[in-house]
């Protein structure tokens, strides 16, 4: 569609122009993003490592927002905020997600875990808690805080917890305390 001498009436022009954000996840989408956006939505799940890369392709010139996306899960038992994270993430093996794992230092094996399990199931129930917590925003409400300022440190501008467990609402309660 092409339009020419289109415009919107004044009445319609918000007082503040919203930001423009692209979610994008390849190298070459994340340099268009840099170039016309302001600012990049990453989908989950973003680890320090994957910020520094999808920054380093984005090469913005000017402010840029970057929002970060991850899976979310927060107890006071560390143990039990790792197993309510675990279902969240049986997807990230999958060949699509690549590039958010490519840059962990575990990336290799992750690769082969997935290739050596049947199932996605299988898979996230054999994944270490290690990676785990390097997939996910999880533990103690402190732990929580500090992954936060990881990515913060790393370039985050925006955090969004996506609350997983048979519990939605006492999810969202448990998150909450970590702001």
């Amino acid at each position: 569609m092409h339009l020419d001498g289109v415009r919107l009436e004044s009445g319609a022009l918000p007082d503040v122009v919203p930001d423009i954000l692209a979610g994008v996840r390849g190298p070459k989408s994340l340099a268009v993003s840099g170039e016309v956006a302001d600012g990049t939505i990453l989908a989950e799940p973003v680890a320090p490592e994957y910020v520094r890369a999808a920054l380093g392709h984005i090469g913005a010139t000017r402010p840029h927002r970057l929002v970060a996306y991850n899976i979310g899960s927060v107890a006071p038992d560390p143990a039990a905020a790792l197993a309510a994270a675990r279902p969240g993430l049986e997807w990230i093996g999958e060949p699509e997600w690549h590039a958010h794992i490519a840059p962990l230092p575990f990336a290799a094996e992750l690769v082969e875990l997935r290739a050596a399990c049947a199932t996605r199931k299988e898979f996230v129930r054999r994944l270490p808690d290690a990676w785990v917590a390097r997939l996910a925003v999880t533990g103690t409400p402190e732990a929580a805080r500090a992954r936060l300022g990881e990515l913060g440190a790393a370039g985050v501008t925006d955090a969004v917890l996506t609350p997983v467990g048979p519990d939605p609402l006492g999810a969202l309660e448990s998150l909450a305390g970590v702001v």
